[in-house]
């Protein structure tokens, strides 16, 4: 089933998200309206706030990079195939060097900003099965990664560019908030009033 996806604006993409176990009901058809939603509306990944839920859940797909020409052969080869879920993620580590890349949100649509992150981290998570694992990501993938870690903490990649960005993206990120936008996947906002 294809969710709606919360506009910038709702609360619950500022909230902290709570950790969760193998027992959280309905775990596997949220996971599956998950993959759904977020295949809809063309994303790479989606986190459980963007879909209303301050949870520690996360979804990633990266194959739709597999086909940058601009990457090296291994860097495709890395992100093609990648389709993971990422429960109760802990970031242990982030080193490497800082790169700026152009990140855009489902959540903010038709905002697209150039953020600086480092290149690698080193994350404990649980799969769908609960099973913990550590491992290192790095390059696209890490950024990916760290993006919708970033909702599960209250981050949104808006919080990431200067002062002054933030001033000139205030009315575009109001007008979302407001439902002032054209989209073609479900969403919902925060501020649209009622029978509008």
């Amino acid at each position: 089933m294809i969710l709606p996806i919360v506009a910038y604006g709702d609360p619950v993409l500022r909230k902290i998200s709570t950790e969760i176990d193998e027992d959280y009901e309905g775990l596997d058809t949220l996971i599956s309206n998950m993959w759904e939603t977020m295949y809809n509306a063309s994303g790479v990944g989606l986190a459980a706030p963007q879909i209303g839920l301050a949870i520690r859940l996360f979804l990633v797909d990266t194959s739709p990079f597999a086909d940058d020409e601009e990457l090296s052969a291994e860097e495709r080869k890395q992100l093609e195939g990648f389709k993971r879920v990422f429960i109760n993620a802990k970031i242990l580590e982030e080193t490497g060097n800082s790169w700026a890349f152009n990140e855009g949100c489902l959540s903010i649509p038709d905002i697209r900003e150039d953020i600086t992150r480092l290149d690698t981290i080193t994350l404990r998570y649980q799969d769908e099965n609960f099973v913990e694992h550590t491992e290192t990501f790095d390059g696209l993938l890490a950024r990916v990664i760290q993006h919708e870690y970033d909702h599960i903490e209250g981050i949104l990649f808006t919080d990431k560019v200067s002062s002054l960005k933030k001033r000139l993206l205030k009315g575009k990120l109001s007008n979302i908030s407001k439902g002032k936008i054209q989209v073609d996947y479900r969403m919902r906002f925060p501020l649209l009033k009622k029978g509008r």
